[in-house]
């Protein structure tokens, strides 16, 4: 296809930035070297580069003409997994892998820059390249506390994720919510502790938390509606010390997700539920708790205009019109931060093959994509940006006109 064009010479080295940064992958925070990498690139392209929430990088891309500003944005953290795939570059770093495929968004992202910054003639307005730390644990906010939607202030976002659970060479995009808020607990049910052979004389918290494992259940069936996706999972549990030793405490360890703005002012509460029914099945076990719960993430909602460019310029991308399909998740991402404050559009990639071994599922030791789908994502950043920079004052779909400012 023409729209290829520009962006097909640069394959090879697409693949390569990719399998470097899979190689030496880097924790939230400790991203020096990937930050070094990027940063080099994009200076190389001629863009002037500065430094946010200590290892994240921005750079700014004049159009030719005066415009909004947009921002592409990247993650670039890695996870606390060991890689048990067996290729050529896999992770030099022991206990560290890039197991959900930021390393594939950040070599997309800098492609683009390249493509991007050698068609200026056709850019009315700005380009903001945002590459962002700690995607897992919310870095997002630290890079508006540092001021990444401001100077110049940014009038939309665009960001899009390699996705194994749909297939390739299709695209999942959709209007409103697209995925979860998170909030994640830590718990601690106190005893009595004692002999097992006298168990009236303890005070169990074992037994307590077994029953708060399952009752707290009811309240995604029963206190909130069906059409509200909830979901209370249990990701850690510990205690006790011999078999024949009833514990004084058991810890517990969770996350709680939703689609739909919950907290404290909603109707569904999901988190204010939680801590209600907790605190009082471990009253009915004569136990105490302590609950802290920390709210990583918002639900991600994309902005209805931005969604319709995306899929517009989908149709430009993917020769199948089937390509493009509706895609929502429960799990969560820090994006949402952004497009909470600016409209935005987050876009699932698929990268899923079955023939290549790429369907595991993301943050597992043998996750991997199809490599083959990235001149896909390095097609809607090129061509979405051009698409949302050179549209007509009184356009149709994506136009900016339609867009509904958080």
């Amino acid at each position: 296809m023409q729209i290829f064009d520009p962006i097909e010479p640069y394959r090879d080295e697409l693949i390569a930035l990719r399998r470097d940064f899979h190689q030496h992958p880097e924790l939230g925070f400790e991203e020096h070297r990937t930050a070094e990498v990027v940063e080099a690139y994009l200076k190389d392209l001629g863009l002037t580069t500065r430094r946010m929430a200590g290892t994240g990088v921005v750079a700014l891309l004049d159009g030719s003409h005066p415009g909004p500003v947009l921002m592409l944005r990247a993650d670039m953290d890695a996870l606390p997994v060991t890689e048990e795939n067996d290729v050529d570059y896999r992770s030099r770093n022991p206990g560290v892998m890039h197991a959900c495929g930021h390393d594939a968004h950040m070599a997309m992202l800098l492609v683009a820059a390249k493509v991007l910054s050698r068609s200026r003639d056709a850019i009315a307005g700005t380009i903001k390249f945002v590459f962002q730390p700690n995607e897992e644990i919310a870095g997002a906010l630290r890079m508006i506390e540092d001021g990444v939607l401001e100077n110049p202030a940014v009038d939309a976002v665009m960001g899009l994720h390699v996705w194994t659970p749909v297939a390739s060479g299709r695209i999942g995009i959709t209007a409103g919510p697209v995925m979860g808020g998170l909030d994640v607990f830590k718990m601690t049910i106190y005893g009595k502790g004692g002999h097992t052979g006298v168990p009236e004389d303890a005070i169990d918290p074992v037994i307590a938390a077994a029953n708060l494992i399952q009752t707290v259940q009811m309240i995604q069936t029963r206190e909130i509606s069906n059409l509200k996706s909830t979901v209370i999972m249990f990701g850690k549990i510990s205690g006790g010390t011999k078999s024949n030793v009833i514990p004084d405490k058991i810890d517990l360890e969770g996350s709680i997700r939703f689609l739909y703005k919950g907290g404290p002012d909603s109707i569904e509460q999901p988190t204010e539920r939680f801590r209600r029914v907790a605190e009082q099945v471990c009253r009915t076990h004569r136990c105490t708790c302590r609950i802290d719960i920390v709210h990583e993430n918002i639900p991600l909602i994309n902005d209805p205009g931005m969604a319709a460019l995306a899929r517009r310029t989908a149709e430009e991308v993917f020769e199948d019109k089937n390509a493009i399909i509706d895609n929502v998740t429960i799990a969560s991402e820090d994006f949402s931060e952004f497009s909470e404050r600016v409209p935005g559009v987050f876009m699932f990639l698929g990268a899923g093959n079955e023939k290549k071994g790429t369907t595991v599922s993301h943050h597992h030791p043998r996750f991997n994509i199809d490599e083959d789908v990235l001149l896909n994502g390095v097609a809607m950043h090129v061509h979405g940006a051009l698409n949302f920079l050179t549209l007509p004052a009184n356009g149709k779909g994506g136009d900016r006109q339609t867009l509904t400012r958080p």
